[in-house]
């Protein structure tokens, strides 16, 4: 997040102010403790829980996308 902060700052950097900075700034600490508590909450259920649930949903979705690549489906994500 800091590395993308500081390449957008890099570009736009005659259009910023005191107001665009300071917005920066708290979307950055916004986003971090955001991140800590994903990061917190996720390794709490693989401690209690482990990857099972994990290992299933990997398999069901290998097998889905192989089913609809056997019936035709074109895949592709448009870009």
């Amino acid at each position: 997040m800091l590395a993308a902060s500081v390449l957008e700052m890099y570009k736009n950097f005659l259009s910023l102010n005191k107001d665009n900075i300071l917005l920066l700034v708290l979307g950055n600490v916004v986003a971090f403790i955001v991140a800590m508590l994903a990061i917190k909450g996720f390794i709490t259920y693989l401690t209690k829980h482990g990857f099972k649930v994990f290992g299933y949903y990997r398999i069901i979705v290998g097998l889905l996308i192989i089913v609809l690549l056997l019936m035709g489906v074109d895949l592709q994500i448009a870009g």
